[in-house]
């Protein structure tokens, strides 16, 4: 399989980088937005706002601390945390699962470990000095065990999905955003497969996802003691 990235790749990969040298004050993206919500207060926001309502949770994500950094560099710095994570996971788990897992699952674990490595590779590129440096981990026997493996990779999929829209209400950037919704739903993807294979619902949470705050995430993470250093 080539690595050689994808034109959407490196189009997501500008988008990202361009978007994490203008944080600051309002950017175009910001002004429209303004501009749209201005508008529609003057056409009616009731009825708007009452079409939001059907999800109110997919925007109320609380940000990234300030350990991160600020505004979207923090956001992206989240993001960057986040797929270092599922990097490794996959990594570790092509060196001892791959090629002995069955056709489906092994195939996933293929796909999916391209495109978590290639995650970090954008996000790092975009951050440059600013990016956060990678943790150390400890995934125990998830990564040589099949049905640790799948049961664990379904928990991250799903766990990435929640993280991702639940940022979405706290992008200032439109490129970021574009940039975050390239990788959101390669993420959702991923998790649909995997739950597929393991039988259970690809959209378990029914017609809308729900957004998790960044400290309901990173408190998941952390209970699993993936991270140890």
């Amino acid at each position: 399989m080539s690595h050689d990235l994808t034109l959407a790749e490196v189009d997501a990969d500008g988008a990202i980088r361009e978007a994490a040298h203008d944080v600051s004050g309002d950017s175009r993206a910001d002004f429209l937005r303004k501009g749209v919500l201005a508008a529609g207060g003057l056409a009616g926001s009731g009825m708007l706002l009452g079409s939001l309502s059907l999800a109110p949770e997919a925007l109320a994500g609380g940000g990234p601390p300030r350990s991160f950094g600020r505004g979207d560099i923090a956001i992206l710095n989240f993001a960057l945390t986040l797929e270092y994570l599922e990097a490794a996971f996959y990594n570790e788990a092509t060196a001892k699962l791959g090629g002995k897992l069955d056709p489906r699952t092994d195939a996933f674990l293929k796909v999916t470990t391209v495109d978590e490595n290639r995650h970090v590779k954008a996000l790092r590129k975009a951050l440059g000095a600013k990016a956060v440096k990678k943790p150390k981990f400890d995934f125990k026997d998830t990564t040589s065990d099949a049905a640790k493996f799948k049961t664990t990779a379904s928990t991250l999929e799903n766990t990435g999905v929640h993280a991702y829209l639940g940022q979405v209400g706290n992008i200032r950037s439109g490129k970021v955003l574009a940039a975050a919704g390239s990788i959101v739903t390669i993420e959702a993807r991923h998790a649909a497969e995997i739950n597929s294979i393991l039988g259970l619902s690809i959209t378990p949470d029914g017609s809308f996802d729900t957004g998790f705050s960044a400290r309901k995430v990173l408190a998941a993470v952390k209970g699993t003691g993936f991270i140890v250093g």
